[in-house]
């Protein structure tokens, strides 16, 4: 698989790439972790957004489910270790932000989650991989590019006394 590592300046043309997309006024934020903190963090200054969470998922470990077939791993369900409340999205505008659509399944659960509290869910990615997605012609709201390769932002670099060491800066 093809890899593409990007640089901080890349991730803020594509946020720049972003902004002008969004037709909605949005009344809050839900960022999955991990990978959603940074682009969200970066959309939310520039949405000048106030109302900022959470969500935190998990689907079971490969070896849990090794003797299922692959697609019945794929449609695993999800477990909610952290979620914003019914009452803090009920009727609320809510942009999902996650650094990549992948499968789609996290971005997904989340939106349903959102929906079944009463929420209106708008689903935002820096990268959309149509290639690898499980939800046929669904895709995200917004998204910044298109690709099929496996992308590394900036934020997923190792970090540390011996990462440091290996760094030319």
């Amino acid at each position: 698989m093809r890899r593409e590592v990007l640089t901080w300046l890349d991730v803020d043309r594509l946020i720049d790439h972003l902004t002008p997309q969004f037709e909605v006024e949005f009344d809050a934020m839900v960022m999955i972790t991990r990978g959603g903190i940074c682009p969200g963090g970066m959309l939310a200054e520039a949405l000048d957004l106030t109302i900022l969470l959470t969500a935190s998922i998990d689907f079971p470990a490969e070896f849990e489910q090794e003797k299922l077939p692959e697609k019945a791993r794929l449609m695993a369900w999800p477990k909610f270790i952290q979620f914003p409340t019914s009452d803090i999205l009920a009727g609320k505008k809510t942009l999902i932000v996650d650094d990549v659509w992948g499968s789609g399944r996290t971005i997904t659960a989340v939106k349903n989650h959102i929906v079944s509290a009463g929420g209106m869910p708008y689903t935002c990615v820096l990268h959309f991989n149509p290639y690898r997605n499980l939800f046929g012609t669904v895709r995200p709201d917004y998204f910044a590019a298109i690709t099929d390769a496996y992308i590394i932002y900036p934020w997923e670099i190792k970090r540390g006394p011996q990462a440091a060491l290996l760094r030319d800066f």
